[in-house]
């Protein structure tokens, strides 16, 4: 599943980031921000029109993501 598919307030964690083009400058810099293998990673909110922008937290940060950046992060949810 895609982080912009998951469940408000769920917990997951990151498998990967998918580069959309070769050298993709927006995957690369998600994965700067702490979107790599292995961190957990939570919905805390969506935006009131269409859902965006995602507010994902990551370790003690959060960040507003569109949904198109929170799609190229692949991510496992939480049981």
């Amino acid at each position: 599943m895609t982080l912009s598919e998951l469940d408000l307030h769920r917990t997951a964690t990151v498998l990967t980031v998918v580069d959309a083009l070769p050298n993709d400058s927006i995957a690369r810099r998600l994965r700067e921000l702490g979107f790599v293998p292995g961190e957990q990673v939570r919905l805390v909110a969506r935006g009131p029109v269409g859902g965006e922008p995602l507010l994902i937290q990551v370790g003690y940060t959060r960040f507003a993501l569109r949904l198109s950046e929170a799609a190229r992060v692949q991510v496992e949810a939480a049981a």
